[in-house]
């Protein structure tokens, strides 16, 4: 080291602010290794002897002992008895990095990524809302949720499992969690589900992404309803699969333009019990015509029953799986409408044929689902929280649409008419002829208002635009007030 810069240099280095909370020793060998990396302690330059830099430091010579120490190890010194410390001459300088201030910043530099690297960055990502605020779709009232139950049950199971839990799972998911999925779905979807069949998943887009890496080869066609949810769009297109249109109507999906599909495609993804994001019902005819397709082509049915436990007019029809006996059907699941998004929890109740290439899948994806939240959710299951839960959850958001329904006929009357769902968390606005989606959303936005346009569920632009209004999350005084603001915004 020349006496004075370099050593006042270290002296800035080791006083960074991003390696306060580090211990005094990491701290000098941190230092150092970047003033090598950066080209300010050359290849062969001797170093100071550890007693000489700790007194120049101001620390004790075991901290600079154990900094040379570790800098050896890693390769940047070259230690010699008798000869003293010296950086590393096979970091030679073509490895060195040069002085930061003049590197161009890595965002200025073009980054190779894979065909489906750069497709993804174009196509953009899934937004999930982080916070709630109006009118964000699929956030449920998390406010009430009872989490003093939650957390008693989930300190009963980590001490009845203890370090078990703390291990890897089985990748299909803990066998009591799965036997109270099956029996749930059995008693109130009319599924047929054993615990065998179920796979615990983290979500319905992880569901989505398997069922697309399984059951189809890249550039191949899959069905899909139009309009549809936003989430199986993009994770088909991550998989490089040809996602194509199926029109639905007041009924749900169309039958006829199923049957009159020259695609070649045998898998369809479909929202049978509550069509997202129009809110319609599957016909029970549609929905045995639909089993029937999959017989014939030997192809496969995504049912999504992503909020069926909300239904508002009677009970919710039974799904789709349970009327399936040629057994076509993937079931898929989750606990982030009825519970709480953050748990990220969901399953897949599958044909007997898939369960093991899914569960392999899904192993090499992520493993499995932490088992700690696993066992608590069986306990809540199964002692009969879930079910009161979303019987209470059920009464509070029939209210909030209603309320919902109420807001936007008082308030915007001139501007969008609401489409009153049967059942879900959202609720479909069309506009009124001269209205704009994307000025309507541009103007929510600067009043502070998330306003999720309809438009971008459509694989080909609607001839009309609308809005898809989320309600579950907002007491009916705050659904009055901001669609007031809303009404303001717009003018």
């Amino acid at each position: 080291m020349t006496p004075q810069f370099e050593l006042d240099t270290l002296k800035i280095r080791i006083a960074a602010p991003e390696l306060a909370a580090l211990d005094l020793r990491v701290r000098v060998q941190r230092a150092l290794r970047q003033l090598i990396l950066d080209g300010v302690l050359a290849p062969g330059l001797r170093l100071p002897a550890t007693r000489t830099l700790a007194q120049s430091l101001g620390v004790s010579r075991d901290t600079v002992e154990m900094a040379y120490a570790q800098l050896r190890l890693d390769g940047y010194l070259r230690r010699q008895a008798g000869s003293g410390s010296f950086v590393s001459e096979s970091i030679g300088a073509s490895l060195l990095g040069k002085p930061a201030t003049t590197l161009p910043p890595l965002s200025a530099q073009p980054v190779a990524l894979s065909a489906r690297g750069a497709h993804i960055l174009a196509s953009g990502g899934v937004a999930d809302q982080q916070s709630v605020k109006a009118f964000a779709t699929g956030l449920p009232e998390t406010r009430a949720f009872p989490l003093d139950v939650w957390e008693r049950l989930r300190r009963q199971a980590a001490g009845e499992h203890r370090a078990s839990v703390l291990l890897h799972g089985d990748p299909q998911g803990a066998e009591p969690l799965r036997q109270a999925i099956a029996d749930y779905v059995n008693l109130e979807r009319g599924a047929r589900a054993t615990a065998g069949r179920v796979l615990v998943l983290s979500s319905t887009r992880q569901a989505l992404y398997l069922c697309a890496q399984v059951l189809a080869d890249a550039h191949d066609p899959i069905l899909m309803e139009d309009p549809g949810y936003f989430g199986a769009r993009k994770a088909f297109e991550m998989a490089q699969l040809q996602v194509v249109p199926v029109p639905v109507d007041a009924d749900g999906l169309c039958i006829g333009h199923l049957r009159a599909d020259r695609s070649g495609a045998n898998t369809i993804y479909v929202t049978p019990s509550h069509q997202y994001p129009m809110g319609a019902t599957l016909a029970l005819e549609r929905r045995l015509a639909l089993t029937a397709w999959a017989a014939e082509r030997q192809g496969w049915i995504i049912e999504d029953d992503y909020d069926s436990q909300f239904h508002y007019a009677g009970l919710p029809t039974a799904c789709v799986q349970g009327l399936d006996t040629q057994q076509r059907t993937i079931y898929l699941g989750t606990f982030a409408k009825s519970l709480y998004p953050g748990l990220r929890l969901g399953y897949m109740v599958l044909p007997p044929a898939l369960v093991k290439p899914m569960t392999h899948a899904r192993s090499i994806l992520d493993g499995h689902t932490p088992q700690l939240d696993q066992l608590t959710l069986a306990r809540f299951i199964a002692d009969g929280h879930f079910a009161a839960h979303v019987r209470a959850m059920r009464k509070v958001y029939a209210v909030r649409r209603d309320a919902m329904a109420q807001a936007v006929q008082r308030h915007l009357p001139h501007v969008v008419t609401a489409q009153l769902p049967p059942g879900g968390l959202q609720m479909p606005c069309l506009l009124h002829e001269g209205r704009d989606e994307l000025e309507t959303v541009r103007l929510a936005a600067q009043a502070g208002i998330v306003l999720p346009g309809l438009s971008r569920l459509y694989a080909t632009p609607p001839t009309r635009g609308g809005w898809l209004l989320g309600f579950a999350a907002l007491t009916p005084h705050e659904i009055d007030s901001d669609i007031v603001r809303l009404a303001r915004a717009l003018g």
